[in-house]
């Protein structure tokens, strides 16, 4: 297509080195997809986040998911920037009127990595042992599979996060291994859990791409760039996530997949924060209905845990 707009793009990311690398991912993406433009025609600008400056203390203590997207949603919104790459997994599930996702790139593997220098498994960790973690997803199902572990709070980038298992300072932690991939550290994997004991957060592995949806000749330049089964697939982990109103303060898991012949399957999770109970839902259906599926099934667990259960975990 011919660019009209003025040059160069301009691409929000958080500092880390994996929002680098994810947005260092959009912009060679973005160069395949548009050959007339070159690399000189886009810059990254890293934004600095109130999550990302608040490093001693959980995210639910400071106000949640909205943390790693506000700076950058407001330079969005004024014109500094053109488009914002973000992990999915730390959106939430409304965005500012005049905002969206126009955009998902092929999911990396959504599931965790479990490392330690101790165990190759959750399950072979000795007694006792101090795991390392900020999710309170992955914190309460720690506890429900080992409530002899000890879950210490564990912030910080991934390169702090292997630094501080390599000093001794937790006997094993857990990462998403998609970041690991994208950062060329799948060596430092012990094992991946499998979804039978640790259902992934919603949406991740998947990189989003939010945009003023004013702009529709950057939705049109972003448009090679959409991954039609990641699309599906979040729909439905977003729409359980919303369905439940969650939140950083919330222990929620899901995971949507696709079979060969288009047909999904929902799986989703809610955890009480020390592992005493989980209550589950399954969904299956056609693709066309991704959001259908998981908006049911995060209503039936709302439904079934009843009042009790969600003053505790919400």
């Amino acid at each position: 297509m011919r660019i009209h707009r003025q040059l160069p793009i301009r691409i929000g990311t958080r500092g880390s080195e994996l929002a680098l690398a994810q947005a260092h991912e959009t912009r060679d993406r973005l160069l395949r997809a548009h050959p007339e433009l070159n690399a000189d025609d886009i810059e990254i600008h890293v934004i600095h986040t109130t999550g990302d400056k608040v490093q001693n203390r959980p995210l639910s203590e400071i106000g949640g998911k909205g943390l790693f997207t506000k700076e950058i949603e407001e330079a969005l919104l004024d014109g500094t920037l053109d488009l914002a790459v973000h992990s999915m997994k730390d959106m939430p599930t409304e965005f500012p009127p005049g905002l969206g996702i126009v955009c998902l790139l092929e999911r990396e593997h959504p599931g965790d990595a479990f490392i330690s220098p101790k165990a190759t498994t959750i399950n072979e960790l000795p007694q006792g042992a101090v795991v390392g973690s900020s999710s309170l997803r992955r914190q309460a199902i720690l506890l429900r599979e080992r409530p002899d572990l000890k879950v210490v709070m564990y912030r910080g980038n991934v390169g702090t996060r292997l630094a501080k298992l390599a000093a001794g300072e937790v006997d094993a932690t857990l990462l998403a291994a998609a970041g690991l991939h994208r950062l060329s550290l799948a060596s430092h994997i012990t094992s991946i859990v499998p979804y039978s004991q640790m259902l992934p957060a919603v949406a991740q592995g998947a990189i989003g791409i939010e945009i003023a949806l004013a702009d529709t000749e950057m939705a049109e330049l972003l448009a090679p760039l959409n991954h039609r089964e990641t699309e599906i697939r979040v729909s439905a982990e977003r729409a359980f996530l919303a369905a439940l109103d969650g939140s950083c303060k919330t222990p929620i898991a899901a995971l949507a997949e696709l079979d060969k012949n288009g047909q999904l399957l929902f799986r989703g999770q809610i955890i009480r924060p020390d592992g005493s109970e989980t209550l589950e839902a399954e969904r299956r259906g056609t693709s066309e209905m991704a959001a259908t599926l998981g908006r049911e099934a995060g209503e039936a667990l709302r439904n079934q845990g009843g009042k009790a259960f969600f003053e505790e975990t919400f």
